[in-house]
């Protein structure tokens, strides 16, 4: 077994990513789902601008974060984005997640960013259209924003080339937040806690794109938990990789120790005999890995499956974007990880539950000059499309972080 010893060294290594810059301190390592990063700054009742002057003269919060992957999520890193100007803070993330709250910023101060990305409503809305001000209704369903952190282009068309660019979208769109970014911008001026923290995290202040940076930057932190698959995928790797040698683990304790841990937390996370199935079917006969592949099962690319495409005048997605014919009808592939939990489906919200979904999926979509090639017809049955929903519900399901969703600055 000596030379699966490298092999076993690499298994066994954490990675984790930098985020920080040049000419910046040195950044400090932290787990991206450390609860005190979402946790608000101390203290209980109104967030008071003594409390905020208190945190922002703590030197460590304006250190630049190297954030560590959960093991889960590790073999993401390759995927992450975060812009070079934009080091994340713990100021930063605790700035962003006060103005992610703020119904203020909007022009009635009716709607926040939480109004269409509920986290009580696994940070999407269980509406099929986004509610904006004055009851108005947007044409299409409002996406998740957790593990952004693996995601470069926004909104469904990606016409947002950054979290930074969509985070500030909202602000000024008509059926949304209704606001203007100079009135915004204003506001948020007009609160000493803001301009606080501003100054302190930002050389230019308070401006729309800092505000964006901010919002972007809370964001980038909300990252879900481990799901039973990455438990039961994490060991099916382990025995793959150790396949001639699980019978003699014995001559290496660090590696036993290894597999009694990974058998051990597939027990703790169990998966129905349904859902255990459904994982294969879904690389194999469902084809779902087509489209939802990797860490945050999706390819962040550009889809047309069909749907809304026998009205008369559909809504046409990406080529809105880019003006390539082969976008019409295309959209971006969501992440399927806590999908149980951000009903209504699809860009237009039509398909209520995962049961419709799969059947949509198994009939090979809705047929169309720009159809996908990766949705075809897969004649599953009945028991196999009853799997595929079992896995999707009960093996993607981890848990959401705690996040503090009061203690605004006081006007």
């Amino acid at each position: 077994m000596k030379h699966y010893l490298v092999i076993a060294v690499w298994f066994l290594a954490g990675v984790h990513i930098s985020l920080a810059i040049a000419d910046e301190p040195a950044a400090e390592r932290v787990r991206i789902d450390d609860a005190k990063l979402l946790a608000g700054i101390p203290g209980e009742g109104e967030l008071s601008t003594e409390q905020i002057r208190v945190w922002l003269a703590d030197k460590r919060n304006h250190h630049p974060l190297e954030f560590v992957l959960p093991e889960a999520y590790k073999a993401g890193k390759a995927n992450v984005f975060v812009p070079a100007d934009n080091p994340i803070t713990r100021a930063k993330i605790e700035l962003g997640r006060q103005l992610y709250f703020d119904k203020r910023l909007s022009s009635d101060g009716t709607i926040s960013c939480a109004s269409c990305h509920i986290p009580s409503e696994g940070f999407a809305a269980h509406t099929r259209f986004g509610e904006g001000v004055d009851g108005q209704l947007g044409d299409r369903n409002s996406p998740v924003i957790f593990n952004r952190l693996f995601s470069k282009e926004q909104f469904w068309d990606g016409r947002a080339k950054s979290l930074e660019d969509q985070a500030v979208g909202p602000i000024s769109n008509a059926i949304e937040m209704a606001n203007t970014h100079e009135a915004c911008v204003d506001f948020v001026k007009q609160v000493e806690g803001y301009q606080l923290q501003f100054k302190s995290i930002f050389k230019d202040g308070v401006n729309i794109d800092n505000i964006g940076k901010s919002i972007a930057s809370f964001e980038r932190a909300v990252m879900t938990g481990a799901a039973p698959y990455d438990y039961r995928y994490a060991k099916l790797t382990f025995e793959k990789l150790f396949a001639d040698d699980l019978d003699y683990l014995d001559e290496e304790p660090e590696l036993e120790e290894k597999y009694k841990v990974l058998k051990a937390n597939v027990g703790k996370h169990p998966m129905s005999e349904s859902a255990v199935r459904g994982m294969d079917l879904f690389s194999n006969k469902g084809k779902c890995n087509a489209c939802h592949i990797g860490v945050n099962f999706t390819d962040e690319l550009y889809h047309n499956l069909g749907v809304g495409m026998e009205v008369k005048e559909p809504d046409f997605g990406r080529f809105k974007v880019t003006g390539k014919e082969a976008d019409k009808g295309a959209f971006k592939t969501p992440t399927l990880r806590n999908v149980i939990h951000s009903a209504p489906y699809m860009h237009d919200g039509s398909q209520k539950t995962l049961e419709e979904v799969v059947e949509w999926y198994n009939k090979g979509g809705h047929p169309n000059k720009w159809l996908s090639d990766k949705v075809p017809k897969l004649d599953l049955t009945d028991q196999e499309k009853s799997d595929l929903v079992a896995f999707m519900k009960e093996g993607l399901t981890g848990s959401f972080p705690k996040i503090e969703t009061g203690r605004l600055p006081i006007e």
